[in-house]
């Protein structure tokens, strides 16, 4: 889905309280502190590959860089590049100023479940997109559940969140773009 769907299903659902919600999920997803802190997991059956891709987009046109995720996988090939080896165990180490963002549309595995819970007691935020399970909501500090009667797709609301996640911090107008290329040419601007 390009831009210019998602900004015509944004029309679409305007005055359905769905662009708002998608919107405030993306916004709690910019309190992750670090590059790498927003962990992004699904279940053994379904990894959120196409989201993560997405919100690494988004990071990376908004100068966000604590918005770019990590994919967590329940099997990595340990021949994979790195940024695809990343198993379970990260789910282990997230830390206060961390996210944990737990998308899936089917119930939340209990083995996913513990983690989840694991990673709230040790500080990081827990955030979920789902299908409607109560058992991950109740763990979340903040979900959206997209139940099989609403007006959006589960995969049209994951285009809505991460393209909410990149607002605000993406510089779009000429000005915007030159200093970014003179920035990486010539490196950053150090003040005196």
């Amino acid at each position: 889905m390009d831009a210019r769907s998602v900004a015509l299903l944004r029309e679409i659902l305007g005055s359905t309280g769905w662009v708002e919600r998608t919107r405030e999920l993306g916004l709690a997803l910019r309190a992750t502190r670090s590059p790498g802190g927003l962990l992004v997991v699904g279940t053994p059956e379904d990894e959120p590959w196409h989201l993560t891709a997405h919100l690494g987009d988004e990071a990376r046109l908004a100068g966000l860089p604590q918005l770019d995720p990590t994919l967590v996988r329940w099997r990595p090939d340990p021949g994979a590049p790195a940024h695809l080896r990343v198993g379970l165990e990260r789910i282990e180490r997230a830390r206060r100023g961390e996210t944990l963002f737990v998308v899936t549309e089917e119930q939340a595995p209990e083995a996913l479940l513990e983690r989840v819970s694991d990673a709230r007691r040790t500080g990081a935020t827990i955030l979920a997109l789902d299908g409607g399970d109560p058992d991950l909501e109740g763990l979340a500090h903040d979900a959206l559940a997209i139940p099989g009667q609403a007006p959006i797709t589960f995969d049209g609301a994951q285009h809505l969140v991460s393209m909410a996640a990149g607002e605000g911090g993406r510089r779009t107008g000429l000005r915007d773009r030159l200093a970014r290329l003179l920035e990486r040419v010539s490196g950053p601007q150090v003040a005196d």
